[in-house]
């Protein structure tokens, strides 16, 4: 199987998607913030010393999804169509839930997971002053529709 970011002299290089078909495409992403549960009922109730941690959280997860080709090497810059950011509580942990959507040459998997990242290191920092053993974990592509490959749903 040839690696498609390699040239012939293996080197990295960015794929070309001249040739591919424009489609509509979608993915979901989500970040778990593990914390204490009185740090998910200050951050849920909008009781931080540093404000409002969800809207916050929402827009620095839109704007990385934004911004991935500038943070992932060799990642396309594509025209987001859509970006939202969702957070709930989960039991102990706030679930961050990032769709990205799409109608490009190539496919918003890495745009949905850097904003469900970033979505859940931003509401790391915004309460590390009441819990600095939070965890964020879990980062993974739930589905994407769209495209050659077909849809995936976890």
């Amino acid at each position: 199987m040839a690696l498609t970011h390699l040239n012939q002299r293996g080197e990295a290089h960015i794929v070309d998607i001249g040739d591919k078909a424009t489609t509509r495409r979608r993915a979901v992403a989500t970040a778990r913030l593990e914390a204490k549960p009185e740090t998910v009922a200050l951050i849920l109730g909008g009781e931080l010393k540093k404000g409002d941690a969800l809207a916050v959280a929402r827009i620095a997860g839109i704007m990385a999804a934004k911004k991935t080709s500038e943070l992932i090497p060799l990642c396309h810059p594509i025209p987001l169509t859509k970006v939202s950011v969702e957070i709930e509580g989960d039991g102990p942990a706030l679930l961050v839930t990032a769709t990205a959507e799409t109608t490009a040459q190539t496919g918003v998997e890495m745009e949905a997971m850097t904003a469900a990242s970033v979505a859940a290191l931003t509401l790391y920092d915004m309460a590390k002053s009441h819990d600095r053993a939070m965890r964020v974990t879990s980062i993974q592509l739930e589905e994407k529709s769209g495209g050659k490959s077909g849809d995936f749903h976890r």
